[in-house]
């Protein structure tokens, strides 16, 4: 996890403890500036950006690239999303003013 709050990344940390979450990594800093300097691929990337801001032309682009093959990308906004090229949407829906999407490689068919 990666958010400019410090608090709530101490919050983080203290959940991930109390649940035994050793995987967990929290990290106070810019989205941005970790998804660049980040070479690992990941399974699920969870994006929770503040409603106020609108980083989606950059966000998703810059994230599939640290996917894992058959990894999902899950995000929640304040308004429908489109997947990244060569993605598909898996799932999608709204609770309040919550969009959250699921979204998966597309899988092409063998000719």
């Amino acid at each position: 996890a990666v958010d400019r709050d410090r608090a709530a990344i101490d919050a983080l940390r203290e959940n991930s403890a109390l649940l035994g979450a050793a995987t967990v990594e929290a990290r106070a800093g810019d989205a941005r500036a970790f998804i660049a300097a980040e070479r690992r691929e990941f399974d699920v990337i969870f994006l929770d950006p503040p409603f106020r801001e609108d980083p989606w032309p950059w966000l998703l682009p810059a994230c599939v690239p640290r996917l894992a093959p058959d990894g999902f990308i899950y995000a929640e906004a304040r308004h429908p999303l489109s997947p990244p090229p060569a993605f598909a949407l898996w799932r999608r829906d709204k609770a309040g003013q919550v969009h959250y999407h699921l979204f998966v490689r597309a899988r092409t068919e063998p000719s």
